[in-house]
């Protein structure tokens, strides 16, 4: 069993360092905590395991081709699967804000590995005459290759586990919605003004709609994922690898993730460009507006109760006020805005790391893989969460959209091919004067007969969305 107060002593090209023998970590790490204590932010979960899963298939792909020993890539695969697993989790501890590139993660993820690897190999930490993080973990690959790779698999993982089930969710609670409402009638409004009446149900069709489209382009964006440079090396001239290793590297990954990736035809321009990134994180900022509006319309719509539209009632999940008895506020639209605000900055983070790398490298890495990572996954939390707290539970006030509906001043605009735009907006300027009903002035006014005009001023056939 390891002392916690023992320690083990480990050098690299600086010199000797010593370590608490409890860290699986190794001496570059520990340089990388010493040097970049910013932000207190740690890697991702998920970018953890695109970085393990790399090191796993590495590790079969470098034994199957005898660029290592049997031994040491069993071994290696075996800590990756424990980190997969949950174990050491604790151990990945650089900051967000690191070494352009990557390469303090990087080390991070080779040095846990190759110590855990030890100990599985019956030696004791720091033992890198055996199993050494650069030369065995670290076999064929670079910060460079294996980075962007990272960034790839970890978005792909993210969108899979997160945004897809999340979009999904929400879209068949919108759906459910749409059908429960679509007998409810409320006036439209355009520029924040009476517009012609509408049905309830279509709004939330439509925001079902929106939502199906946003999750079409992701998964159209989300293929400029599944090209993979790793195999380039530092450069992208594959330097120190077996002319099969990026393709049966790829294959292995492809299994281990249930994904079609592929090596990139070029593996230096799969190492220099961001673009990927950058188009992934422009649909989720895509996305992202359009829940900032839905979020907004849903808080205008509950607006009230006493004084605003009050047309739905969005579920109470917690007290609104700390001062204010009984006031409920829609907090779960409230902070799907908030989100989809950061999920925007992010996004324009990425796209000024993107543009900032020279010649063979992009430098400005770390911050793309935090920021696009991130943002699928709160952006999908999010949407579960909206769809679960808020959707799910949103009552129509039938009556209140009705009298809306029937009120509005906008009922005109059925009249213009009857009466003329003229007298149409005559009538609506009398009604907005005296409080008189549309109907009520046009018959004083004798521009039409009682028959006609209901059948003219019907809210269900008014309503109606024309179908395909």
């Amino acid at each position: 069993m390891t002392n916690p107060e023992a320690y083990r002593v480990e050098k690299d090209s600086m010199g000797d360092r010593q370590l608490p023998d409890t860290a699986y970590y190794g001496i570059q790490t520990l340089r990388a905590i010493e040097n970049f204590p910013i932000s207190g932010l740690k890697p991702l979960p998920t970018y953890v395991d695109a970085c393990v899963l790399i090191k796993k298939a590495t590790a079969i792909a470098n034994g199957e081709l005898d660029c290592i020993t049997p031994e040491i890539s069993q071994a290696i695969v075996q800590a990756a699967d424990e980190v997969l697993n949950g174990k050491l989790r604790d151990q990945f501890v650089v900051d967000v804000y690191q070494a352009g590139a990557g390469t303090s993660h990087h080390m991070n993820v080779n040095e846990v590995l190759a110590n855990r690897a030890l100990e599985l190999l019956g030696d004791v930490k720091g033992n890198y005459k055996r199993l050494n993080p650069n030369d065995h973990v670290n076999y064929g690959q670079s910060t460079n290759d294996v980075i962007p790779t990272a960034i790839r698999l970890g978005g792909l993982l993210a969108l899979e586990r997160s945004l897809y089930p999340a979009l999904a969710g929400a879209i068949a609670a919108l759906e459910a919605k749409g059908q429960e409402f679509q007998d409810v009638i409320r006036s439209g409004r355009t520029h924040l003004q009476d517009a012609v009446p509408v049905r309830l149900g279509d709004n939330f069709r439509a925001w079902a709609q929106i939502l199906s489209e946003h999750l079409l382009r992701i998964e159209t964006a989300s293929k400029d994922l599944m090209v993979l440079g790793l195999g380039g090396s530092a450069a992208g001239t594959g330097l120190n690898t077996h002319p099969q290793y990026r393709f049966r590297v790829a294959e292995i990954l492809s299994d281990l993730i249930d994904q079609p990736l592929r090596p990139a035809p070029n593996l230096m321009a799969a190492m220099q460009s961001m673009a990927p990134f950058v188009n992934v994180s422009s649909s989720l900022r895509n996305l992202a507006q359009d829940c900032v509006k839905i979020s907004h319309d849903l808080r205008l719509l509950d607006s009230g109760p006493k004084t605003g539209f009050k047309e739905i009632q969005l579920p109470p999940v917690q007290p609104g006020s700390s001062i204010m008895p009984g006031k409920y506020n829609p907090v779960m639209a409230e902070m799907t805005s908030m989100v989809c605000f950061q999920v925007m900055g992010y996004d324009s983070a990425i796209a000024l790391a993107a543009q900032a790398g020279q010649l063979e490298l992009n430098v400005m890495m770390p911050l793309i893989a935090y920021n696009l990572i991130h943002s699928i996954e709160i952006l999908g939390n999010t949407i579960a969460a909206l769809a679960e707290k808020g959707i799910k539970g949103i009552t129509a006030n039938r009556d209140r959209c009705l009298a809306y509906a029937e009120g509005s001043l906008a009922l005109v605009t059925a009249l213009n091919t009857h009466i003329g735009y003229l007298n149409a907006a005559a009538v609506a300027k009398e009604s907005l004067e005296t409080g008189k009903s549309l109907r009520e002035i046009v018959l004083e006014r004798g521009l039409m007969n009682a028959a006609t005009l209901a059948e003219v001023l019907n809210l269900e056939q008014m309503s109606q969305i024309p179908t395909l």
